[in-house]
């Protein structure tokens, strides 16, 4: 036997890195490799640019999308998306407004689904009970099976600076994820 085999392990040691450093490594690689694949499948970062969702969320904020939300469901009302637009490296944070099957229109700032308003807590409400100075108008249109209507939450933007419409559910990256 030699004299290293006979040397008992600090428990410090043991405990830190285990009584194989070689096979602790490995394994550390192995995991750091799954976990980093793991999150660039699973989770995207996004930084929000622009007014469009304001007072919900700023400009230049950061955060996260979980992009197997919608693996075996289908965004619904209400869910903030990211929806890839001109290329993979550009995507838009909207709000879902209208589902597949539905009939939407703006009527004065008003969204209506099937002709009924569409209840909209996100919204900012209104300053002194003077509503938000935009009155959008969108004529009808019916939604077809995987589309979605989104748009942002800052609706007293004007309607020509704002970007909103039907996306099909094959442009939908993932739904944001809350702190």
């Amino acid at each position: 036997m030699s004299q290293l085999s006979d040397t008992p392990i600090p428990w410090w040691q043991v405990m830190a890195i285990g009584r194989n450093p070689r096979t602790t490594l490995v394994r550390l690689a192995i995991t750091l490799v799954l976990v980093f694949v793991g999150f660039r499948m699973s989770i995207q970062p996004i930084r929000v640019q622009g007014i469009s969702m304001q007072p919900t969320y700023r400009d230049g904020q950061r955060r996260f999308l979980n992009k197997l939300a919608y693996r075996f469901a289908t965004p619904q009302r209400g869910d903030v998306i990211g929806i890839q637009e001109a290329g993979k490296q550009v995507l838009l944070l909207k709000r879902v407004i209208g589902l597949p099957g539905e009939r939407l229109r703006i009527v004065q700032g008003t969204v209506l689904i099937n002709g009924e308003p569409l209840e909209e807590p996100y919204l900012q409400p209104p300053t002194n009970g003077v509503p938000n100075p935009a009155r959008w108008n969108v004529a009808e249109v019916q939604l077809q099976d995987g589309d979605h209507y989104v748009i942002g939450d800052n609706r007293s933007m004007r309607q020509d600076d704002h970007y909103f419409g039907m996306a099909n559910q094959n442009r939908i990256v993932g739904r944001l994820m809350n702190p």
